[in-house]
């Protein structure tokens, strides 16, 4: 990647993680950790992510409002002329909603919503009041709403608007609703979406098959519902600050900003990567693309991404627009083998980051610290080397150990 031109930077960068909690102790993300707070995540992001900027995308809901309020009022952090919050000057976090939506022909999608600064969410909040039953928790039903009104609304207060995990078969805008975007949005609307999130089940060679993607830009995103999950797909932005415009400007591209890599689980390892037959309990193995169970002979399955993906696609093959940056495998730490609780501490204590782990950090100096073992094993996961066993309905798949093959890089 070598060096950023001179006036810019580049800045590791998450934009989907949840709020578990509020700091009152009431629930957001049913589904997420009691301690993802709005404050956790600032420091989890500093301390032991190596996270630069982050998108907090439950901040419609009044009781995250108040807790950046809190924050704001104490002096932990604070607003920025170019958008965004800064939390002891140490990480910037985005405030975002991720809100669901249906169409009248049926399906229904995930998208997450990016505003500039308190005000302008705090608006975007008293708006979707109307139209959400509990707006307390996250990823809530706007009422009557299709995705292009989501747009138009989130336009309309001056944010912009990104589909989340575009592919999966749950909620989402290829996965649940359409095959093309076009058939959601009007052409305005297609021209100012900047991006789509891939999904822990995508990746730049999977998307790239579809032709009407060529000039979005791929967003890798963890979707973290618990603080280790912080990170585990991330970007790295050319900017030239942290902030909320500059993020706008490099998703779409301009002024020498944009995105120079993404970083991201195997898709394999995604929860919905393939198909799988909820009578047999099996991840369909297959060639793609798969809706019946060739076994039992049954169509009650989970779709997998993969499997869509196949069925909807342009090209055999991805076609790589110029514009598109490389994308690298990583598998988080935590599905490494042999890498429990107290080994992952024991790394982070010694060498600050995941991402220095991950990335980094010679391998003599890994196994000096957790032994031999655990250090090929990340070695193997660092070079693309770990077996892996594919996801699917809504279970991760599992890396196995090491093999004997070299992948770096979709792009190598």
């Amino acid at each position: 990647m070598g060096r950023a031109p001179e006036g810019f930077c580049f800045y590791a960068v998450d934009l989907h993680v949840h709020i578990g909690r509020t700091a009152e102790d009431r629930p957001v993300k049913i589904t997420a950790a009691r301690d993802l707070t709005f404050g956790n995540i600032a420091k989890e992001c500093v301390e032991r992510k190596g996270i630069d900027v982050a998108g907090i995308i439950d901040c419609a809901s009044p009781g995250v409002l108040r807790d950046i309020r809190k924050l704001m009022d104490a002096g932990e952090m604070a607003q920025q002329p170019g958008g965004g919050l800064r939390y002891k000057d140490r990480v910037t976090l985005l405030l975002a909603a991720e809100m669901e939506v249906g169409e009248t022909e049926g399906g229904t999608s995930h998208h997450i919503c990016f505003l500039r600064d308190f005000d302008q969410v705090s608006a975007f909040s008293d708006t979707l009041s109307h139209v959400v039953t509990n707006l307390d928790l996250s990823s809530q039903r706007c009422r009557g709403m299709s995705a292009q009104d989501l747009w138009q609304l989130a336009d309309s207060v001056g944010g912009f608007v990104i589909p989340a995990h575009a592919f999966t078969p749950h909620k989402s805008v290829y996965g649940n609703c359409v095959a093309r975007l076009s058939e959601m949005f009007d052409a305005t609307a297609l021209t100012q979406i900047p991006a789509i999130e891939l999904g822990l089940s995508a990746d730049t060679f999977l998307a790239d098959r579809i032709a009407e993607l060529q000039d979005k830009t791929f967003v890798s995103n963890s979707d973290a519902h618990s603080l280790p999950k912080i990170g585990r797909e991330y970007n790295i932005f050319q900017l030239q600050a942290p902030t909320y415009d500059e993020v706008a400007l490099a998703l779409k591209g301009h002024a020498g900003r944009r995105i120079v890599a993404n970083y991201g689980m195997d898709p394999k390892l995604g929860k919905y990567h393939r198909t799988f037959c909820l009578n047999c309990n099996r991840v369909e193995e297959s060639p793609p693309p798969i809706f019946t169970c060739p076994r039992c002979g049954g169509g009650k399955v989970i779709k997998g991404v993969l499997d869509r993906i196949t069925q909807i696609q342009d090209y055999e093959q991805p076609r790589h627009p110029d514009h598109r940056p490389p994308y690298f495998y990583q598998v988080p730490l935590q599905f490494v083998p042999k890498v429990g609780a107290v080994t992952l501490n024991r790394l982070l204590n010694r060498f600050g980051t995941e991402m220095a782990v991950l990335h980094q950090t010679p391998a003599e100096e890994i196994a000096q610290t957790v032994g031999q073992q655990i250090a090929e094993n990340i070695l193997a996961a660092r070079e693309g080397r770990m077996k892996l066993q594919a996801g699917g309905g809504g279970k991760y798949g599992k890396a196995i150990g090491p093999e004997k093959q070299t992948q770096m890089s979709l792009f190598g």
